[in-house]
């Protein structure tokens, strides 16, 4: 379809835009740099001769699959100072448990187990797989972007599948389950209850935190392994922000906030299968809690994400 004038492109951009955010958010695991991303796209769509452009939704999936790939490309440098794990920044809304447009986040909605195992991906896997396992994008469109012929772009696709059946998690889908163990996790932690909380922990549980750039002298353990060791740190660290934990949405399934006097200071996100968290999920970096998540004014700029040292 070609797109003639101003106003049309403007129109036609602004009907892409949730599939353009969408494709940078799986990419990057940041809102805002998908935000980046699409306002970048934007600008090169005015600076150039889009009046000739055949496909605008195909184009602009270009565009923006490029810009992603170049910015996974230049990230590992500048995460070279980042304290613990570095995890994504979550899509959060408020758990009312009667909302059926929450129940309706777990069908569009990309989780964040998924997206750390995303993470562990090369730039050219990753774009391969988001764009042909995820968006169903032909191989002949995705070959130019990483400069391969098809041929072998369907290999790297199959090589980051491969990947990324063996590293994400099963988990259980039901969001009134994944509340209950939830809720189960959240009384015993609050009781101090060491048996029960490691009850309700896979006994191979793997706890990540996202703190941020931290002093020194603050850092903790990034990633924490076994339900004993788990629960200890849940009881040793956690206790005073845990009276302060409401029910949330994160990223399609259940998970916690954590707001003292109602300013949110980290989100809790878990992966449940058979009953038990398999894994945990804690993002305390205050430049991904900016919320209202969906608010691009609230997000932070490129420059308050990663300061120059």
């Amino acid at each position: 379809m070609t797109v003639n004038g101003p106003e049309s492109q403007t129109e036609e951009f602004e009907r892409q835009r949730p599939h353009l955010h969408a494709v940078a958010y799986r990419m990057l695991g940041s809102l805002s740099d998908a935000d980046d991303v699409v306002q970048e796209a934007w600008l090169r769509l005015h600076g150039s001769d889009a009046d000739s452009v055949e496909n605008m939704g195909g184009w602009l999936t270009t565009v923006v699959a490029r810009l992603c790939l170049d910015e996974l490309r230049t990230r590992q440098a500048r995460r070279e100072d980042y304290v613990g794990s570095w995890l994504p920044e979550p899509v959060v809304t408020i758990d009312s448990n009667d909302d059926p447009e929450q129940e309706a986040l777990l069908a569009d909605s990309i989780g964040l187990a998924l997206l750390v195992v995303l993470d562990t991906l090369g730039p050219a896997e990753r774009l391969v797989f988001v764009l042909h396992d995820l968006f169903a994008l032909p191989f002949v469109e995705i070959a130019p972007i990483v400069g391969r012929t098809p041929v072998a772009t369907r290999q790297l696709a199959s090589r980051a599948r491969r990947r990324v059946q063996g590293a994400a998690p099963n988990t259980d889908a039901d969001l009134s389950e994944q509340r209950a163990v939830i809720g189960a996790f959240l009384a015993a932690a609050r009781e101090g209850d060491f048996a029960a909380l490691v009850a309700v922990l896979d006994p191979d549980v793997v706890a990540r935190a996202d703190r941020g750039r931290l002093p020194a002298a603050r850092r903790r353990p990034g990633l924490v392994r076994g339900a004993a060791e788990v629960a200890e740190q849940v009881l040793t660290h956690g206790a005073a922000f845990l009276p302060h934990c409401r029910p949330a949405i994160v990223n399609g399934a259940a998970g916690l906030v954590v707001a003292p006097g109602g300013r949110p200071v980290g989100v809790l996100g878990f992966t449940i299968a058979d009953g038990r968290i398999t894994e945990l999920d804690l993002i305390a970096d205050p430049q991904k809690l900016r919320f209202p998540a969906h608010d691009p004014k609230e997000r932070p700029t490129k420059e308050e994400r990663w300061p120059r040292s």
